[in-house]
């Protein structure tokens, strides 16, 4: 679920969560972890407590610091940043807003999760893997 907002920071990611934690099959769960990394909007013991008084649910996991290679979203970025951000030339905020959901389709259609039992070999063929081109939905 893709987002595209003027800034970063605490109000934009809890608009994130709400968007996702009202729908199913969040919204019933009995129990949601979010993996996140230690960036400012979700960071240290006083996000931890606003996500559990908003979402009693809610669990948020932060990854260890210098641990990005582990953090699945920090890959799909650089992946966008890569596919939709740098090849074009977008006037606007509102210009990359339409781009980057046109990409999502393509891009969950080819991603598949990260095999933590893939080995040295597998390792090694992962950079190869995701600096693959990447063509946009029409």
């Amino acid at each position: 679920m893709g987002v595209v907002a003027p800034s970063a920071g605490i109000a934009p990611f809890g608009e994130l969560v709400r968007r996702v934690m009202s729908g199913e099959p969040y919204a019933s769960a009995r129990r949601v972890s979010w993996v996140v990394d230690n960036g400012s909007s979700h960071a240290g013991a006083a996000s931890i407590r606003r996500m559990a008084e908003a979402w009693p649910t809610l669990r948020l996991v932060h990854l260890p610091i210098h641990a990005g290679w582990l953090d699945q979203i920090e890959i799909v970025l650089s992946v966008i940043a890569r596919e939709v951000i740098a090849p074009a030339d977008l006037a606007d905020l509102e210009a990359l807003a339409h781009r980057i959901p046109a990409f999502e389709p393509r891009y969950s259609a080819t991603a598949g999760p990260f095999d933590w039992r893939s080995g040295r070999a597998g390792l090694a063929a992962l950079p190869r893997r995701l600096a693959a081109p990447t063509p946009l939905a029409a």
